[in-house]
């Protein structure tokens, strides 16, 4: 008999959290069940929570940040044991047998199950997941803060694999926010040239402290022009649309724009100067297993952790409030307060 699991859970689309309890059935040969200590809170938790994608499910229990311990294992899974200290992200499962999973791209598995995504989230009690979604932490980071590493922190580390950044590149991050904010503490320590575009003044001398080495101001079209030429990778780390023919023209020739910002609205990219330098535009969602523990063995090694304001579970609804509001600085973490 599986133990009832305590959660927060909305009943439609924009509706507050209120208390909810389900049974989740029999664990899984391959699956774990973990006790959730805390629970980053992400942009997109309120896009789901809105049903702004079209593939929310209700009642909806968000929250895919997750830190806890192991408190039971499935009789097939593997590294992990009872009382082990682990990190969800995004996916909770993947199909293991596809061309993606089989070359170590499960994050790329077509069929790649959504932590939060017709299944309930870790705004509760316990959470569950395939044992190769499940990164043990290591001891030496700080566990309160590290959820939000499970999300924004890998959206923005692994481009830094898959593109190839150097240590000897210029790379520019667009939009200091819950992303961008660790694209600066993760490119200064991987020991590129960092600058920050930010549209706002008052958060130059914060980019700076973050780990930029200088700013743009992105509203300043005489300061970006400047830039021409000079970033061999430029990071979007925003959802809005943006004038990115200006970006294309700051990039040197082969230097490539990405981003891992959900833009909405297509990207009117003039093909000319992609053609006449060689230039290039992509994209990235979240990193495999594999890349997840290579970029916490990083931000164990550099002391690196995201920013981080705290709420318990139980207001979790004041949080994402704080969050819509654009006042987070820069991830919020709740702190599970919600019966065992």
């Amino acid at each position: 008999m599986s133990t009832p699991i305590h959660a927060l859970a909305a009943f439609g689309a924009k509706q507050a959290l209120q208390s909810y309890e389900y049974t989740p059935g029999p664990l899984g040969d391959e699956q774990v069940e973990i006790a959730v200590e805390s629970c980053g809170i992400c942009h997109s938790d309120l896009s789901m929570l809105d049903n702004d994608w079209g593939i929310s499910s209700y009642p909806f229990v968000p929250g895919h940040e997750v830190v806890g311990k192991v408190v039971e294992l499935g009789p097939h899974t593997k590294r992990l044991k009872v009382g082990d200290r682990v990190g969800l992200g995004w996916n909770s499962g993947s199909c293991g047998a596809c061309a993606q999973c089989l070359s170590g791209n499960q994050n790329l598995c077509p069929t790649a199950e959504g932590t939060i995504v017709g299944r309930h989230g870790g705004f509760a009690s316990r959470v569950r997941a395939h044992w190769t979604w499940l990164n043990p932490l290591p001891e030496t980071l700080d566990a309160s803060k590290a959820g939000p590493l499970f999300c924004g922190g890998i959206t923005v580390f692994n481009p830094i694999i898959q593109c190839g950044v150097q240590p000897t590149d210029r790379v520019g991050v667009i939009g200091i926010g819950g992303l961008g904010h660790l694209a600066l503490k993760f490119l200064r320590a991987w020991g590129c040239e960092v600058v920050a575009f930010t549209s706002s003044d008052s958060k130059r001398e914060e980019a700076l402290q973050l780990g930029a080495h200088r700013t743009l101001n992105s509203r300043d079209k005489a300061d970006l022009n400047k830039a021409n030429g000079s970033f061999d990778f430029i990071l979007n780390t925003t959802n809005v649309a943006l004038d990115w023919n200006t970006y294309i023209a700051a990039l040197k020739p082969k230097g490539r724009l990405h981003t891992v910002g959900a833009v909405l609205e297509p990207m009117g990219i003039a093909a000319f100067p992609m053609i006449s330098g060689q230039k290039s535009v992509s994209g990235s969602p979240l990193g495999s297993p594999a890349t997840v523990d290579t970029m916490l063995e990083f931000c164990a090694r550099h002391s690196i952790a995201p920013t981080t304001e705290t709420f318990p579970m139980s207001r979790a609804n004041d949080a994402l409030e704080h969050l819509r509001s654009g006042k987070a600085r820069y991830r919020i973490v709740l702190e599970n307060d919600l019966s065992a």
